[in-house]
Parts: structure tokens; sequence; C-alpha cells
């Protein structure tokens, strides 16, 4: 790692960060297996090598080499192999690997052709299961011969409704798919044969039956979130849907005795951005399954925001050893935390996290020591040790320490309002590192996309570059956001801008009114629902000296079908299409309201964007040029809608030099 001066975060720190992507802890807790990322500043690849490290003291030691990606290690349950994901020695794709837990040579156990997803070893360590989504004929063929790999494709014949993924492309016409691998010998044979996709899937304990979950309606393109639990026996043969309640299920996790089954649900198919509650049915007779957590109004999972540590948001939630209890993440307030839920009454209490972001827990066999990931508003994920007996807690790694020990940061001071309607609101002003508060500064309002996400205590490499660089930073969760109950994310259902604007609005005059503000110097800038919240603010008042608006919506109408959400989108308008409520659509987009927009504005939007497409930025920058607003348009070459987070790193740097440039000019 080269040296790095002291001073505020820059863009080029990009390149520096390491950054862990997988974990696990070995049955008998003594040891971690991590899969640690790195950039390559020259070919600007991202690789990433697997390491162990002793949990009770000692030295992390790479455990892999070589620049490939090694990726989703897992322990056997005998603790003496580990399987993993990597493309060494081909690029295009990953294979499953095992290599056993004393070192030596890993051994490839998959030759399939496709995309391998979600796997996890039987009980008894000789097979393993995974999701597979095989490609299709016609592309296979298309590499294998030279002249037509050069020619490209001629056509695509679409047959499904849901064809393409942001950060995929075209999806192959293939459904995803369960198989068996079995370990020694490497073959693998199809357990499911569904035209739908099979995901999560998890062994029962005695290892005769695979729980997974799938989509079982007619058509599954058009009912994407009636997602269903379903069992077949590991040997193969018929699948059984169990009967629940409707909803968007995921990560079943079978009862140490295997008697019962929980998993996460939004209950209901058209409101998906609704807390994911904990349920729990048993097997046996197949009786009723309980909500353990919809009394809390609290939602489970990892939903808290960041830009450098790969939190997953949703795992498997994790039994107690005596089968009483969940180990189960939950976001609020900014926060998440883990939460111990008692499989009788639901009862929930707090067991681990403060001020900080708790990634998903991985247990030792005896439900003892769990290893997880923590960050904090000033430190990216590092893997921690957490003794659920004692309650103690110990860092493992350190994974940034030294260079990011450098930088000049300040933690973000946490505000509550008093917002419209009633409204309590959470937000944080994160100041430059030097601040004087004598001096008066410019500020940037940063508002976060999903919209049912929320801004919290996780680390975000921009935000502390722009205080880095002077500006006062301040970020609010506005209603439609999660983390604060059902009633806040649902108040903007048909009522997409005009909500959240009065939230931000109330949250901007309380941070103008702060003494060490300058209000003729404030910016805005948020991306995708961020920024149709951009064009909507713009569009609305003219407070703000300027604006970075990114992978922006501005017109709901031709938005619908464009995306690869295809129509999921018309769930918030009524769960209607444009042409039914054609004036409610028009109403609440910013392009309606372009006329009235003052502020210069630069447009961002990445070329590859299949969540929003970059229509949408070309309407917003025509209309503001033909209405006479100082703009400029800014096109990312062939990054997703995640271009923040996981673009290829010159390209993130990129935009923020982009963006910092327009602000520096005017403010």
């Amino acid at each position: 790692m080269d040296a790095r001066p002291s001073g505020p975060l820059t863009a080029d720190d990009l390149y520096r960060f390491q950054l862990i992507t997988g974990y696990d802890l070995s049955p008998d807790g003594r040891q971690a297996v991590y899969a640690l990322q790195r950039v390559d500043r020259r070919t600007q690849k991202r690789y990433s090598n697997l390491w162990l490290m002793p949990v009770q003291g000692g030295q992390a030691r790479r455990f892999t080499v070589g620049d490939q990606v090694d990726a989703a290690p897992r322990w056997s349950p005998d603790g003496r192999q580990i399987a993993f994901l990597s493309n060494r020695g081909n690029e295009k794709q990953s294979q499953l690997y095992i290599i056993p837990a004393d070192g030596g040579e890993a051994r490839k156990i998959t030759e399939l052709a496709g995309s391998l997803g979600e796997f996890a070893w039987s009980p008894d360590g000789r097979s393993i299961v995974l999701s597979f989504r095989p490609r299709d004929e016609e592309e296979i063929a298309r590499e294998e011969d030279e002249l037509k790999r050069e020619l490209g494709v001629v056509a695509r014949h679409i047959t499904r409704t849901v064809y393409r993924a942001d950060g995929e492309g075209f999806l192959p016409q293939a459904y995803r798919q369960l198989h068996i691998v079995d370990v020694a010998d490497g073959q693998s044979r199809r357990l499911t044969n569904g035209m739908r996709d099979e995901v999560n899937p998890v062994w029962s304990p005695d290892g005769k039956t695979i729980a997974f979950v799938a989509n079982r309606t007619p058509d599954p393109d058009w009912d994407q979130m009636n997602l269903s639990l379903c069992l077949v026996s590991a040997a193969g043969g018929e699948v059984t849907e169990l009967a629940l309640p409707e909803g968007r299920k995921q990560c079943p996790s079978f009862s140490p005795d295997g008697t019962r089954l929980a998993y996460f649900c939004s209950e209901g198919v058209r409101q998906f951005w609704q807390n994911m509650d904990l349920w729990i049915v048993p097997l046996a007779d197949q009786g009723a399954a309980r909500n353990l957590t919809g009394h809390t109004d609290i939602t489970t999972g990892d939903l808290t925001l960041g830009d450098t540590d790969l939190r997953v948001a949703f795992v498997p939630p994790a039994w107690s050893s005596d089968g009483e209890a969940l180990y189960v993440n939950f976001s609020r307030h900014g926060r998440t935390f883990v939460g111990t839920v008692q499989a009788t009454d639901g009862t929930v209490e707090q067991v681990l996290g403060e001020d900080d972001l708790i990634g998903s827990l991985s247990p030792d066999a005896a439900g003892r020591s769990f290893l997880y990931l923590r960050a904090t508003a000033t430190t990216p994920g590092d893997l921690w040790l957490w003794d659920a007996e004692s309650g103690s807690t110990r860092q493992l790694t350190q994974v940034n320490a030294g260079w990011l020990d450098t930088a000049a940061l300040n933690a973000p001071e946490e505000h509550w309002i008093d917002g419209p309607d009633g409204n309590r609101l959470q937000g944080w002003i994160l100041k430059p590192p030097d601040f004087d508060p004598a001096r008066s500064y410019p500020v940037i309002l940063e508002i976060h996309g999903g919209p049912q996400l929320q801004y919290g205590h996780g680390f975000f490499h921009e935000l502390h570059m722009l205080a880095g660089l002077g500006y006062v930073v301040c970020y609010c969760n506005p209603r439609g956001s999660q983390g604060y109950g059902n009633r806040h994310v649902n108040a903007i259902v048909d009522d997409f801008g005009a909500v959240a604007y009065g939230d931000l609005m109330a949250w901007t005059d309380y941070v103008a009114a702060r003494p060490y503000v300058d209000t003729r110097r404030m910016g805005v800038t948020g991306g995708s629902y961020g920024g149709y919240m951009t064009n909507w603010i713009v569009s609305h008042t003219d407070r703000f000296a300027a604006a970075v608006t990114q992978r922006s919506l501005c017109n709901l109408i031709s938005f619908h079908g464009t995306s690869d959400f295809t129509w999921l989108f018309q769930c918030w308008f009524n769960d209607a299409p444009p042409w039914e409520r054609l004036d409610d659509y028009w109403r609440q987009s910013p392009l309606n309201y372009v006329a009235a927009v003052q502020t210069p504005t630069m447009v961002i939007h990445a070329e590859g964007d299949r969540r929003v497409n970059v229509e949408q930025s070309e309407q917003w920058f025509t209309a503001l040029r033909q209405v006479g607003v100082e703009s400029e348009f800014v096109r990312i070459e062939a990054e997703s809608h995640g271009l923040s987070r996981a673009g290829r790193t010159d390209r993130r740097i990129a935009r923020l030099e982009y963006l910092v440039g327009w602000f520096a000019r005017y403010l």
C-alpha cells in the first residue's frame, strides 16, 4: 500500500480501501475465514483472496493468493475444509472450490456454465446444495465460435417480462434452480426443475430435506413479490409448498431439532417496502405461521447505508442452541443492531450494537460465539467476535489501519427535530475536520436513494471527502425511509415527492439556522430516489445555489417499464399503470415543474444503468436547457445504477470529481 499524507480523505483514497466481502466462523469457534477485496490501480480490477485468523489471538494470514476473485467462504461441518467461489483461471465466471483448512491446493468441484449463487454444506459434509442459473445455449455457442464472438449478438428474443437486471445486463431465459454437488467427485445433479427462480437453499439438521424460496405463482414475472417457502427431499422428488400468508419471504432457517422453520417476510405482495418481520412455522403438522416481530414495528435486516463496507442485508436467522430464541439484525433510527427474539412470544431484547452497524452473524456450532462485521461513521467494516454467554466483544481485524489512521475525520452529530405533520425527523451534521465555529461554511444536503433505506452510523467516504473540502454536510431520513416504522415508510405512497420535500425542507431550515452556515452557499445532491428528490427540490424552491442530480427520475410516466423492475414501481401509485392514472403520475413527476427551475444543475448518469434508464436524465437535461437553466450532463461509461458504491474505481473517482467541481464553481 502506497504511503498517504495526513489530512482529509480524497477521491483517490478509494484505491486504498480493503473490504471484507464475506466471512465465516469455524464450527469449533477457533478460526475465522474471510475474503478481503483490493483494487489494482493499473488494471482497475477488483481482486479478493481468503484470509485465516485465529480468534483467540494471533495474526491473520493470507490463505489464497493470486489476481482472482475468491469469495463466499464456508467451513465444512467438521471444520476440515472450506468451500468458496472463485474465478481463478477463468475471469468470465466463478466455480465452486474446496480447499483443506490446514493448507494445500484448492480443488474445483463444479464445471457449470452459468451463474452460481448461494450454496450450503450438507450436515454430513458430503454434499453441497447451490442455486444455479444456466447460460443460454446460444450464448455458449457464440463464445465457442471466434467469428460469432467477434460479430456479437444479432438479436434478442425476449419471452419473459423480467429479462434484465441492473449490474448483470440481459438475463438468460432460464431460471435459477437447485443442484446438489458431491464433494468427493464433483458430480452434480439437478434437484429441482421448476419454471421459476429457486434461491436461499438450506438443509434440515438431519440432512434429509432442503428448504428454499421460490415464486410459485402462475406468472412469476408479474407477481414478483409473492414468494413461497418450499421443501424438497435431498434425494429428489416432488416439491412441497408450505401454506403460508402471502408475502415476500426469504432466508429460511431450520430450528436445531428440525421441527420449525424461521424466515423473514414482508406481509402482503403489493407493499414490498414495508417492514420485514421474523416469522416461524411448525413443520410436523404444518400449523399456522406466527409473526414474531410484527408487534415491534421495527424492520429486520441491515438496511443502513454506507459506501465502503459490503454488508449483506439479509441472511438466515441464527437459532440459539436450545431452539428457544433467534438472533436477528434490526435496522432502527440509523443503527443496525442484533436482538434476541423469543420463539414463544416474540419478545425482543437488544444484545449487540450501539452507535454502529452490526452485520450478519456467523455462529460456531455450539451457538456460543458469533463472528460479525462492524462499521461506524468513522471506521469501515472490520470483523469482531461476540461471546453470547458473557456478552463480551473483541475486535479481530483492522484491515484499513495504517493509511486510514492518517485521515482527518470528524464524527457526525446526530440531531432530532420536529418535522411536518407531527413527524419526528432524525438527521446528522458532519463538519469539516478543522471546523471553526467562528467561520461561515457552505453546506451540502445529501439525500439517500431507495427510498426504503436509511442513513445512519455507516462509513461514508463521499461525505467525509466533502467535509474535508470545507463543506458542512447534512443528511436525514425523511418519510419514505426505513427504520422508523411502517407509517413513516408508507407516507410517500402516491405522494412520492411532496411529503419527503416537506421533511427535507424542515431539516434544511434547521441546519440553515446554525450560526456557522452560509445560507447563500447551499447545495443539494442525491442519487436514484435522492436524485428524484433533488429534481423535485430545485423545481419547487430556489434556495439552493447549486444541485447535482444523479441516476435520477424525472418522468414517472416514461419510467414505467424501462427499469429492470419493469412494472413493479406502479405499486407506489395505487398499483395502477400510468395509462390508468396519467394525471397522478404527472403530478408526481418533477418534469411537470421544470419551468420553475433556476438552480444551476449538473446531471450525472451511468450508461449501463438498468434500474433507472439514462433516458430519464436525458429528458431532465434537455428540459433544463430548454428553460434556460445553467446545466451540464456527465454520462459515465458502462456502469450500473450502483456506480457510487460498486463501480470501477476510476469511474467512481470521475463521478466524485465532477460533483466536487460543480459545487466548487457555485458554492
